[in-house]
C-alpha cells in the first residue's frame, strides 16, 4: 500500500502554474509594449517629417511672394490658391498673342523664382490662357475663336520663359478659351480681368 502511495505523483504546486501564468502575460505586455513604443517612434518621426517639410514649403512658398511683391503691387499680377494671374493687358494689345516689352520683362523677373520653386518641389508650371466671352471678330483672320486665342497666348508664354532661361522640361502650356472667367463678363473691367495668363505650379504626374 506506502509502495502504491509512493508511487501516485504528487500534483504541481499552485504558485507554480500561478507564476508560469504572470511570466506569459508580462511577456505579452512587454510586447505589446515595445510594439507601442515602436508606432510612437514611427508617428514622431513622421511628424517630424511632415513639419520640415511644411517648413520648407512655407521658405518657398514665401520667396516666390517675395519676387512677386512689386508686381503684386501694381496690380500686374494677381496670386489666388497657388495660380498666378498675369492680368492681359500686360502682356498682350487686344486680340495679339505677340508678347509686349513690359509683358517680357515681367516673365523675366519671375523665372529665377519660378524655376527655384518647381525644381525644389519637383514640380511643372502650367501656363494657362483665357480669354473674355467676346467672340473673335469675323474681320480677325488670325485666330478661329477664343479657344485658338488663349492657346497662342500661353504657347507664346511659355516659349518666352524657355527663351529667358526656364528648363522646357519644367513648363508646358494649356488653352481654356473664355471658360472658367475669375468675374463676370458683365462689363469691359470684368472682361479685362477674365482676358489673362495663368502660371500654376503643379505636381509631376506619377508624383507624390
Amino acid at each position: 500500500m506506502e509502495q502504491l502511495e509512493d508511487s501516485v505523483s504528487s500534483p504541481a504546486p499552485v504558485w507554480a502554474i500561478f507564476g508560469d501564468l504572470m511570466a506569459g502575460l508580462v511577456g505579452i505586455f512587454v510586447l505589446l509594449l515595445v510594439w507601442t513604443l515602436g508606432i510612437q517612434v514611427d508617428l514622431v518621426h513622421s511628424l517630424q517629417h511632415e513639419t520640415r517639410q511644411h517648413q520648407l514649403e512655407q521658405q518657398r512658398r514665401i520667396a516666390l511672394e517675395q519676387a512677386l511683391a512689386g508686381p503684386l503691387a501694381t496690380g500686374r499680377v494677381t496670386l489666388r490658391d497657388g495660380r498666378i494671374g498675369i492680368r492681359g493687358s500686360v502682356l498682350f494689345a487686344l486680340n495679339s498673342d505677340q508678347l509686349e516689352p513690359g509683358g517680357r520683362e515681367l516673365l523675366r523677373s519671375l523665372v529665377e523664382p519660378l524655376r527655384v520653386y518647381l525644381t525644389e518641389r519637383d514640380g511643372l508650371l502650367m501656363v494657362s490662357g483665357f480669354t473674355d466671352d467676346l467672340p473673335i471678330q469675323s474681320g480677325n483672320l488670325q485666330f478661329v475663336d477664343n479657344w485658338q486665342l488663349s492657346a497662342e497666348r500661353a504657347l507664346t508664354v511659355t516659349r518666352a520663359l524657355i527663351e529667358e532661361n526656364m528648363p522646357a522640361s519644367l513648363v508646358f502650356a494649356a488653352a481654356f478659351g473664355d471658360q472658367h472667367p475669375v468675374v463676370a463678363n458683365r462689363d469691359e473691367a470684368g472682361r479685362s480681368l477674365n482676358r489673362r495668363v495663368e502660371l500654376a505650379p503643379v505636381p509631376r504626374a506619377g508624383g507624390s
